[in-house]
């Protein structure tokens, strides 16, 4: 495996955290807020493990001023290391950043200079500008919420990063809508529902007793092998397109069990073969 470093930047509300989070829940080693100029020693301390290849750090506004005009010398420094590295930038409109602060009520990390938060987010735009000029790719999160945010990084962040084509099984309920860039849809509402069981219903499609209930069932067993049969006869096709990412999403009533234990199974059936980066987005539970 390459090494690699991902470093995520943008203003304060647009979405870093759920980045970060979403990129340590896929593996890789991170840090938030971490001094520009401590770049190449961190990944010459981290990277020197075999289990720590893939790292991610931020950095924002939150660092000094003056070192943020130097990203582009540091990055150049953990290239001569030998990583690959990447900057990604995480943007929103003004009005969407303020309504985000009012929802948290969290501070801006400006604040402390005295301004009002609109001051802050233009004076946060002005200090942050080199570092999104030197963007590899730059995220707007206006009008996404949380759950919507992670499934951005999980396709069109860490997907494309991989070779090929990811797989991306997805799970949701009816009742909110299709998912609006799923490839394939199936309707698991035919099968038995554990919503009706009083013992199984606090529980999801990823605990072992919806697993064990839907094993001995015959009719569940039949729809997922032949959901499993179709993707694995056309995966082929799609792979040879220029494209990252197969969303394959499944729906139930309320997003929970069945369609939970559909997305979880085809993603395992397709790890145990060789698809190691298949990844789970359950939009619902998120």
């Amino acid at each position: 495996m390459s090494r690699s470093l991902t470093v995520v930047s943008g203003l304060s509300g647009a979405g870093k955290t759920v980045a970060l989070r979403t990129l340590e829940d896929l593996g890789y080693y991170c840090v938030d807020n971490l001094p520009v100029d401590l770049l190449p020693a961190f990944v010459e301390s981290v990277g020197s493990s075999e289990t720590h290849q893939k790292l991610a750090v931020g950095i924002d506004v939150r660092n000094h001023h003056a070192d943020l005009g130097s990203m582009g010398q540091w990055l150049s420094t953990v290239g001569e290391r030998g990583y690959q590295y990447r900057l990604v930038f995480f943007d929103a409109t003004d009005v969407t950043l303020v309504k985000r602060y009012s929802d948290t009520r969290r501070r801006h990390p400006l604040s402390q200079l005295g301004l009002a938060l609109p001051d802050a987010i233009a004076l946060e735009r002005q200090v942050l500008k080199p570092v999104r000029a030197l963007a590899d790719q730059v995220f707007d999160t206006t009008g996404l919420n949380v759950h919507q945010l992670r499934k951005l990084v999980l396709t069109e962040l860490e997907a494309e990063r991989r070779p090929g084509v990811t797989l991306l099984f997805e799970s949701f309920a009816y009742k909110r809508g299709l998912p609006v860039d799923a490839d394939f849809v199936f309707d698991t509402r035919c099968l038995p529902n554990p919503h009706w069981d009083p013992a199984l219903r606090p529980l999801s499609g990823r605990d072992a007793a919806i697993q064990s209930y839907f094993a001995g069932v015959p009719e569940v067993q039949e729809f997922l092998s032949q959901v499993r049969g179709f993707v694995a006869h056309w995966l082929p096709r799609f792979e040879s397109e220029t494209r990252s990412y197969l969303s394959i999403a499944f729906g139930c009533t309320g997003g929970r069990h069945r369609s939970v234990y559909m997305a979880e199974s085809l993603a395992a059936y397709f790890r145990e073969h060789g698809r190691e980066d298949a990844l789970i987005y359950h939009r619902e539970l998120e």
